[in-house]
């Protein structure tokens, strides 16, 4: 058995990096432009607290998978391809970019996965009376509420982290683009 090529493994790092950024924008805009609003239409609110929650815990397992590859993929990368003595001045300051947004998604993150479960677990069957999937109903208690707009807070907060790091990655890709071929090669040691 041969050892696998560091191209190959760079490039599963960062299919596995791009393809996390993708669900978990994706993710987020359905909820916020195709469920919570759709859920409106239920005509229990605790039923629709109920199908949020049951959709979030279910999606929670992408999500998950998907913050870990975003933060691997790119760890990966800044020990190898991305490391400062690999890139020139302007791609190092798209670098320490893309560090502090990897950084926003994955704290974003995980503060909403923990809030979100939090949330599920306040009514049995995560039975939270809510309007539609962004806002509470009048019968849910104040710490409900207070948590419910806490966690679309965080949920905006996750998904301006991670369109922000969209746009760092093209960035970053253009500048290395621009480089000039014979010093990209020579900028890198094999």
């Amino acid at each position: 058995m041969g050892l696998i090529s560091s191209d190959a493994v760079s490039s599963a790092g960062r299919a596995a990096h791009d393809i996390g950024l993708g669900a978990l924008v994706g993710g987020n805009l359905f909820a916020r432009v195709g469920m919570h609003p759709a859920v409106a239409a239920i005509d229990d609110p605790r039923e629709r607290g109920q199908v949020v929650n049951s959709a979030w815990r279910r999606y929670g397992t992408v999500n998950s998978v998907a913050l870990a590859a975003v933060v691997a993929g790119w760890a990966g990368a800044r020990l190898d391809e991305a490391a400062p003595r690999m890139l020139s001045a302007r791609e190092r300051r798209h670098a320490a970019a893309k560090d502090v947004a990897v950084g926003a998604v994955a704290a974003t993150g995980i503060a909403a996965a923990i809030g979100g479960v939090r949330f599920g677990a306040m009514e049995e069957d995560g039975s939270v009376p809510l309007l539609d999937g962004d806002t509470a109903a009048p019968g849910a208690t104040a710490e409900e509420r207070r948590t419910k707009r806490a966690l679309s807070l965080l949920g905006a907060a996750h998904l301006g982290s991670a369109l922000a790091l969209v746009g760092i990655n093209a960035t970053l890709s253009q500048a290395n683009f621009r480089r000039p071929p014979v010093r990209r090669l020579l900028r890198r040691s094999y």
